[in-house]
């Protein structure tokens, strides 16, 4: 069995209002924290790659959002803004002081509101492919439009995620791959098992495809709400730095780019040939910048 032990991590659970799964990479004990926030329909097991090389250099942890990973709904609501306020919970009950905040997909636009809600818990942020307004003019990816399309409408989403669903765990992780990586076939064989099993452990758990449609509902509705969005980004005064796949189909590198223009002070690296999660397809080289970024801004200190 492959599990979070085998990418050197160590599995709790806090009670947040009900138990939250989050996962203790390490680092040296003088390190800066680090804390990483996966995507819609994601879990820690996006961070596997990224966190240990992160943690030569830091104290690294990934947390499962409410519907998500190893933590289910439980009744939760699942929404951006309860996944928000939860991850606050987290950051003040589990972590205890400030962080730098890495936060990929739906997980960096809750990093993000989270950032300007409570600045004094943030030391700097870092958006993977966040969620983002789509530019006027641009074109969305087919199969990423048809399938959000199916997830917003009252029982085409449920019935969409039931046939899913009966596809085999292997399969399901192959589909994921297939939309959110340029080349899913870097992503390594231990990776794509302990995804199969994980989709096995959450096989008999109430709830999840209530939890996991609302959640997209809600991530749809935020993005939609363009000068809302805009207007947060612009509250945010901590180090900010925006990276996007230029092959990403689920978020176009348009929409990064547009946002990097508004804010010249941001650090913005753009990677040539990569997707929606950059730090599973390339993690040598996302754990070099992110570090060279923290350097930059004195997020962390001493000899690599």
């Amino acid at each position: 069995m492959t599990t979070v032990a085998n990418f050197g991590g160590t599995s709790h659970r806090a009670d947040l209002g009900g138990p939250v799964h989050w996962v203790d990479f390490g680092g040296p004990a003088d390190g800066p924290r680090i804390v990483l926030v996966h995507g819609l329909g994601g879990s820690h097991l996006n961070w596997v790659l990224l966190a240990p090389l992160l943690a030569r250099r830091a104290r690294v942890t990934a947390v499962d959002l409410a519907g998500h990973g190893l933590t289910h709904p439980e009744g939760r609501e699942t929404t951006v803004q309860a996944n928000t306020e939860l991850l606050g919970r987290f950051l003040d009950e589990v972590v205890g002081e400030p962080v730098v905040l890495v936060g990929n997909s739906m997980g960096g636009m809750i990093s993000l509101f989270q950032t300007v809600a409570n600045p004094e818990r943030v030391r700097g942020l870092v958006l993977v492919d966040p969620a983002l307004p789509m530019v006027l003019g641009t074109r969305p990816d087919p199969t990423m439009l048809s399938t959000f399309f199916l997830y917003s409408v009252p029982g085409l989403g449920e019935r969409f995620l039931a046939r899913s669903r009966a596809a085999s765990a292997r399969r399901q992780v192959e589909r994921v791959l297939e939309l959110c990586c340029a080349d899913p076939s870097v992503i390594p064989e231990e990776l794509k098992r302990a995804s199969e099993h994980l989709i096995g452990e959450r096989a008999g758990v109430d709830g999840l495809d209530k939890a996991f449609l609302a959640a997209a509902r809600s991530t749809v509705f935020t993005t939609s709400k363009r000068g809302a969005y805009f207007a947060a980004m612009a509250k945010i005064r901590v180090p900010v730095f925006l990276m996007s796949g230029d092959r990403d189909r689920l978020v176009n590198v348009v929409a990064a780019r547009h946002v990097a223009r508004k804010h010249p002070h941001w650090r913005y690296d753009e990677y040539a040939g990569i997707g929606h999660v950059p730090q599973m397809e390339i993690p040598e080289v996302v754990s070099e910048r992110v570090l060279d970024w923290m350097e930059t801004n004195r997020l962390i200190t001493g000899a690599g």
